[in-house]
């Protein structure tokens, strides 16, 4: 078996991409989107069409709402193509903002529903922030599932867990981009630090009982992915994919839960949170040029959606 039919024996691989032509190949059982990957799928031509409808099934519209069509254009296609869910974002601008999450999520979800998707096919993608996981609560709560993203450190992972939180995206490359930057430190293996921060995040799950998925996001290569087989699930884009699939050696299973672990439980508060957040400057970091990131990607989609008017 190549290095992909293995990982699927320990791990459900789902494909990182709003480029849905590119996952049948991989078979994964899910797939994950968020705004810059659908900036650069609908810079494609065979995608061009997508966006040119649903900025026509949208005349008068705003462009956040044309977005919001787009992205269940793409979720629906998506879904014809794999037998699980996919995660659509909601738009980072809303970080900080409880009720205007839980508002688009619920909006998210209609649409998805008056296109003929059940809702448990679908996990809407919040930023791990206090007030993204305090409307990932209230959503789980209607039947609303959730993939919290951008997130980076144990307290947000112990947070979204227990708010009973469906699905966890820790991101592995981040993590090991600001460690590489601040110490020159080339990190391979099990030393990587974002490897390393997905099994403390999955032990600490296994110990205490959570029953929130983690899925390990954001790599920069198979080392990493290799290091985290066993992790609920990992989500991959499709030239690591491909990697994986052109390469036959052995991998093993990694990620197991362990017995007797040293962990003390931590429960969190909005307080701990946002003081255990400020102590990891990593964490702090990289949650804010993530949300920065893909707002900046949003506002490249709302000129084109503009242009196009």
């Amino acid at each position: 078996m190549n290095q992909l039919e293995q990982l699927k024996q320990f791990t459900t691989v789902v494909a990182d991409t709003g480029d849905f032509q590119s996952i049948q190949a991989f078979t994964p059982r899910d797939a994950t989107t968020n705004p810059s990957l659908i900036l650069k799928a609908v810079q494609k031509e065979e995608y061009k069409p997508l966006l040119a409808k649903a900025v026509a099934d949208s005349a008068g519209a705003s462009t956040g709402a044309v977005i919001d069509q787009l992205l269940i254009a793409f979720g629906v296609e998506i879904l014809k193509i794999i037998p699980g869910r996919v995660s659509t974002e909601i738009d980072a601008a809303l970080s900080f903002d409880t009720q205007a999450n839980i508002d688009k999520g619920r909006e998210l979800i209609a649409l998805y529903e008056a296109a003929g998707i059940d809702r448990e096919r679908v996990l809407i993608k919040i930023a791990a922030t206090w007030e993204g996981i305090r409307a990932a609560e209230a959503l789980e709560k209607e039947g609303i599932h959730c993939n919290l993203t951008l997130l980076f450190s144990l307290p947000q992972a112990i947070a979204c867990a227990e708010a009973n939180v469906k699905l966890i995206s820790p991101f592995v490359g981040r993590i090991y981009d600001w460690y590489k930057k601040s110490t020159g430190i080339d990190y391979t293996g099990a030393q990587d630090p974002g490897v390393q921060s997905v099994k403390r995040i999955y032990q600490h799950y296994r110990k205490f009982g959570y029953q929130t998925e983690v899925m390990g996001a954001s790599f920069r290569n198979i080392s990493q992915i290799t290091e985290l087989a066993g992790c609920d699930l990992l989500t991959i884009s499709p030239d690591l994919l491909q990697q994986l699939a052109d390469n036959d050696s052995p991998i093993e299973r990694k990620l197991v839960p362990a017995t007797g672990t040293p962990v003390e439980r931590v429960g969190i508060d909005e307080k701990t949170f946002r003081f255990m957040m400020n102590e990891d400057a990593m964490a702090t970091e990289k949650l804010a040029e993530g949300i920065r990131s893909f707002c900046a990607d949003s506002g490249k989609l709302k000129q084109i959606i503009s242009g196009m008017r």
